[in-house]
């Protein structure tokens, strides 16, 4: 499953956004923080993750997820999260992801928020 894993970036503005597709586990966490990493040392500190295609993230997932938000805190950009499934907008909940980050409906609400 880990082998259908995509991700995707771009630029937009003050923005980085990172749209995913597929399972996110370990390995697909790894890939997300490689594109988070590439806009840091941009400096861009705001970042969009789009989860529009994503429908699963594992626990191992979640806590890479979590490392991003703490690097995300350090260097004092935002984190938000658009098209959630309905199962993973309640697991970001529970396990306190959407404490320290914003969730929109849309990639285009997160955009202007900002």
């Amino acid at each position: 499953m880990s082998d259908a894993f995509r991700v995707h970036s771009r630029r937009d503005g003050q923005f980085a956004v990172i749209s995913t597709e597929g399972y996110i586990n370990n390995l697909a966490g790894d890939k997300i923080v490689e594109e988070f990493n590439t806009f840091v040392s941009q400096d861009v500190k705001h970042f969009v993750l789009n989860l529009e295609k994503t429908q699963l993230v594992n626990s191992i997932g979640v806590s890479i997820l979590i490392e991003v938000i703490e690097k995300v805190q350090e260097i004092g950009g935002t984190l938000s999260f658009c098209r959630l499934a309905p199962i993973i907008a309640k697991t970001f909940k529970i396990m306190g992801l959407t404490q320290y980050a914003t969730v929109f409906e849309t990639e285009e609400d997160a955009l202007a928020a900002k």
